[in-house]
């Protein structure tokens, strides 16, 4: 079975599945005591619609509004629905979801699996072609499932590629005032467009609530908290599709938003998915480690460990320990039971940590020599919390199995360095094109949006050899500009196009002249430029304050004129020492006679703050020009970079 855990994918044994939490991101934490506040509608065994018969369900589906739009489709919907029907008639049971209950169609979730069902029984029977009557059975019990003739269960409708095109349907015979209502709510909410919605979203939002109403019956109106819950629990779980629209919970918020919940009913469809952190005995038993005290020792000492760690460190500590290290050692080891291991056992473990293992293959670990440090470390804190409490420790104090020198990481720095200067040997060739090319997308993006704005809404424009029509706004628009491409029809928001393309280019202007790292690139705002007095000229220079990074120290880069940045490694010279730059026009200071001071010395918030002396020296050595701050280790400017 293939299980993941934190960020790697293992094939593993199939486990236990007895008391061990479900790890797929199943709705957990406060779903069970909404589910009592809010209960879902419970299915009804019988009703009126599933209780007529065979003639009178033909006659009700082959009239307004169940009609296909032309004869040939209609055609074909009549051959499946007589098909479909007579299948079901030869089931046992009263009423017709008696029936599809007992067909086995329910454990049949997919296209092709339940069409299979029908196609079987079609060909023992020998009513016709098999092979014909497979296209049509799919819009038959669409018709059937909104016509609320037989209601399968959210399990079914929510496997993928089982049920096609259900909203579509909904909407127009069972409740469509309320659709319509539903799809206007999602235009006015939607983010990407001011006249055409996001099609995935709102189709994906229709789905969810048809499926509520195929499953429970009822119209839209008629859904309460409950069946949203419920809902949730199934296209939380692995198998139920894609990732992205199982994460698309917008139908509650559409749904609240119409006003039909409770005042008390979440106003949000977060509270549903949010855990929270989890209790280290959570952390370590989703790896359903079958030897119990050394499950409670990882207990014990993620619980040490708690206190100096963040949760999301925790978390991956526990993955470390407990799928990584001593998981993989019961799955390839069977009857294991203390952490002393043979040096076949530790040896066979350590290759097994270099790779990881996955349905295509295997592939190099990039974290496995943090692995082995992490396990040498566990080791090692056993032994010395051994002298403190050897009630507790004692028993588990036994040889490490990594030697230190296994766990060095003077080669994985050099490997890593190596990599880097590899990565910037292969990037440099293509950087001129990238920077003609950001600056290219902004000027034409500048000037297509200073073209809309000149000519008046539904009329054409030309801006960089393409012909554009300014799109005509039914609403408000506010500041931005948006036009259409008369050749594809592709309405383009102008505006967001303008912004994108000029702060593209100011990131890649920014990061080339400075050096600077995406983290420290975040932190810049206007509060970052400051500027520091010559004591001996009286000369302003301006600097760009680089606020410390996880990694780094505080730098300071001067500005020079023509927008070129310099860090104070190369110092300010003496003002006689100053001398042009005939290519650029910008000030390159000489190298000789220079002044030494302390980074600190310069004022880092406003201009005009004597600088603060952190040696206590002379007050006359402290205002001289700062000392250059070193860059951090393997993060300088990539060399070959254009000198500022």
């Amino acid at each position: 079975m293939s299980t993941v855990k934190g960020r790697h994918r293992h094939v593993d044994p199939p486990p236990a599945a007895a008391g061990r939490p479900d790890p797929s991101g199943r709705p957990a934490g406060d779903v069970p005591e909404l589910l009592i506040r809010f209960p879902p509608r419970v299915r009804q065994a019988t009703w009126l619609a599933t209780q007529r018969t065979r003639e009178q369900v033909l006659q009700r589906l082959l009239a307004p509004p169940f009609l296909a739009g032309t004869p040939i489709s209609q055609d074909h919907r009549r051959r499946g629905l007589r098909q479909t029907l007579d299948w079901l008639a030869d089931q046992p049971g009263a009423t017709w979801q008696e029936r599809w209950n007992a067909s086995g169609a329910e454990a049949a979730a997919g296209t092709a699996a339940w069409r299979a069902l029908v196609m079987e029984w079609i060909r023992s029977q020998g009513i016709g072609f098999a092979e014909d009557s497979y296209l049509h059975l799919g819009g038959a019990l669409r018709t059937l499932i909104c016509a609320d003739v037989v209601r399968p269960s959210l399990r079914w409708l929510t496997a993928p590629t089982t049920v096609r095109y259900l909203a579509a349907d909904m909407a127009r015979v069972r409740d469509p005032e309320s659709f319509a209502e539903l799809s206007a709510l999602i235009e006015d909410g939607t983010e990407r467009s001011m006249d055409k919605p996001a099609p995935a979203t709102r189709m994906e939002v229709l789905c969810r609530i048809a499926t509520i109403m195929a499953a429970k019956g009822g119209g839209v109106r008629d859904i309460v908290v409950g069946d949203c819950l419920e809902l949730l629990e199934h296209i939380s779980g692995p198998g139920a599709g894609n990732r992205r629209k199982r994460n698309n919970l917008s139908f509650y918020q559409a749904l609240h938003t119409l006003g039909m919940f409770p005042d008390d009913a979440p106003s949000t469809v977060r509270v549903f998915r949010t855990r929270g952190q989890l209790p280290v005995e959570e952390l370590i038993d989703r790896y359903d480690i079958a030897r119990r005290p050394v499950r409670d020792l990882l207990v014990d000492y993620l619980r040490e460990r708690q206190v100096g760690l963040d949760h999301s460190s925790l978390r991956h500590l526990a993955y470390q320990l407990g799928r990584l290290f001593w998981k993989d050692l019961e799955l390839h080891h069977p009857g294991i039971e203390d952490l002393r291991l043979t040096p076949a056992v530790a040896a066979a473990w350590k290759q097994r940590v270099q790779v990881v293992t996955t349905k295509r293959g295997t592939r190099p670990r990039a974290g496995a020599l943090n692995c082995l440090t992490v396990v040498r470390a566990f080791y090692l804190d056993i032994a010395h919390w051994a002298t403190e409490d050897p009630a507790r420790w004692g028993p588990w104090v036994v040889p490490c199995p990594i030697r230190l020198e296994e766990s060095s990481h003077a080669k994985e720095r050099q490997h890593r360095k190596s990599r880097m200067d590899q990565r910037t040997r292969e990037q440099m060739p293509v950087l001129p094109v990238l920077i003609a090319t950001v600056d290219q997308r902004r000027r034409e993006t500048a000037e297509r949006l200073a073209a809309a704005q000149q000519v008046a809404q539904g009329k054409e424009f030309t801006s960089g050899g393409q012909q554009l029509r300014r799109s005509v706004t039914t609403r408000h628009a506010g500041a931005r500009i948006w036009a259409d491409d008369p050749q594809t029809g592709q309405r383009r928001d102008l505006t967001l196009e303008e912004h994108r393309g000029f702060w593209t280019w100011a990131t890649v202007e920014v990061l080339r002249a400075t050096g600077l790292r995406i983290e420290e690139l975040t932190e810049l705002s206007h509060h970052s430029f400051v500027q520091y007095t010559l004591p001996s000229t009286g000369e302003l220079i301006p600097l760009l304050h680089i606020a410390p990074s996880k990694t780094d120290t505080e730098r300071l880069l001067v500005i020079f004129p023509g927008g070129g940045r310099r860090p104070l490694s190369d110092r300010v010279p003496h003002p006689r020492q100053r001398r042009r730059s005939p290519a650029r026009g910008r000030l390159r200071p000489a190298r000789t006679r220079l002044e030494p001071a302390r980074a600190a010395a310069v004022p880092a918030a406003a201009a005009g703050r004597e600088p603060a002396d952190h040696r206590g020296r002379h007050p006359r050595h402290a205002q001289r020009c700062p000392r250059p701050v070193r860059h951090h280790r393997g993060k300088r400017p990539a060399p070959g970079l254009p000198s500022p």
